[in-house]
């Protein structure tokens, strides 16, 4: 069993010590001993540092990013570009955790070769540790592809937001019989393509308990009740930071919007009324050195000679 970590950076409590880079293998193992993992989004290299600090199993680098990053208003028109540049950032903050980088819509869905040029990429340019694939069936013989290829992959089952087009909304999946058999099934076959662990979105509780009881990998649930071997959720939802989408199961454990506005407005009031900055924030000179300065400054200005 992995050890736990302690926060290690300036804003943690813990010791000052590195703590011991997590793999794959051990996320798995994490299931087997019936310890519960932890997984959260970051998009760039300060917050990835500060979920690092805080002992953050898996850090995903999402194509959420498209939403609460660039302003799209679903994460479709995210580019391989955007996704190798964000992650390549969290992998520069991030010494800790297990970093997954999800594959954008159009990155994979066009054959098996585009899904491992572009997977390769991102291993190779941004340094992530796994790629994650949204679907079930359809995308099965493609994460077999690239785990055979000695890429590891995490599924993505239930609402799966590259799709949302399709599904008229962000709407709650598999809440019929027949849709929760098939995502149950799907998540055995991903489990048997050679995935280590599959995020199941947005379904019943219920439903997301018997798939987790049926495969052997973990299960990360985000709107998926207690039940998974896991939980992730986007990093801007839990801190209060992005207000124009709140999900129900996106729980607020701090609410720092209101409290940026605020940093902010202060600032812009010091400004204008010339008291920030002050001797504190800013840097002298010695006297004679200014002595000399003006000095200088009474004197004809001649430009020197060029040799």
């Amino acid at each position: 069993m992995p050890e736990q970590h302690q926060p290690a950076g300036a804003y943690g409590s813990g010791p000052a010590i590195p703590p011991k880079k997590l793999t794959i293998p051990e996320i798995v193992a994490m299931k087997r001993d019936g310890k519960r993992i932890t997984m959260m989004t970051a998009y760039d290299v300060a917050f990835a540092r500060l979920v690092d600090d805080a002992g953050i199993d898996i850090i995903l680098v999402g194509d959420s990013l498209g939403m609460v990053m660039l302003g799209y208003p679903t994460t479709v028109p995210v580019t391989m570009d955007d996704m190798v540049r964000h992650a390549a950032a969290v992998a520069r903050g991030a010494k800790h955790a297990v970093l997954v980088g999800d594959m954008p819509f159009g990155s994979y869905q066009t054959g098996r070769d585009d899904a491992l040029r572009n997977a390769s990429r991102f291993l190779k340019e941004s340094g992530m540790d796994a790629v994650k694939l949204e679907g079930g069936h359809e995308v099965v013989e493609t994460a077999r592809a690239l785990v055979e290829s000695g890429i590891a992959v995490m599924g993505h089952v239930g609402l799966t937001p590259q799709r949302v087009a399709q599904f008229g909304g962000f709407k709650v999946q598999a809440k019929s019989a027949d849709a929760a058999r098939r995502l149950i099934d799907d998540c055995v076959s991903l489990e048997q393509a050679g995935c280590f662990a599959i995020v199941i979105e947005s379904v019943p509780a219920p439903v997301a308990a018997l798939a987790t009881e049926r495969v052997g990998i973990p299960t990360i649930g985000i709107g998926a009740g207690p039940d998974c071997d896991g939980q992730v959720l986007v990093l801007h939802d839990v801190l209060g930071l992005f207000g124009d989408f709140k999900p129900k199961f996106a729980k607020r454990y701090a609410e720092l919007g209101p409290i940026v506005v605020d940093a902010l407005q202060r600032y812009g009031r010091e400004v204008r009324d010339a008291s920030f900055p002050d001797a504190e924030h800013s840097f002298t000179m010695k006297d004679a050195e200014r002595a000399a300065l003006e000095r200088a400054l009474d004197e004809p200005w001649r430009p020197k000679k060029v040799v």
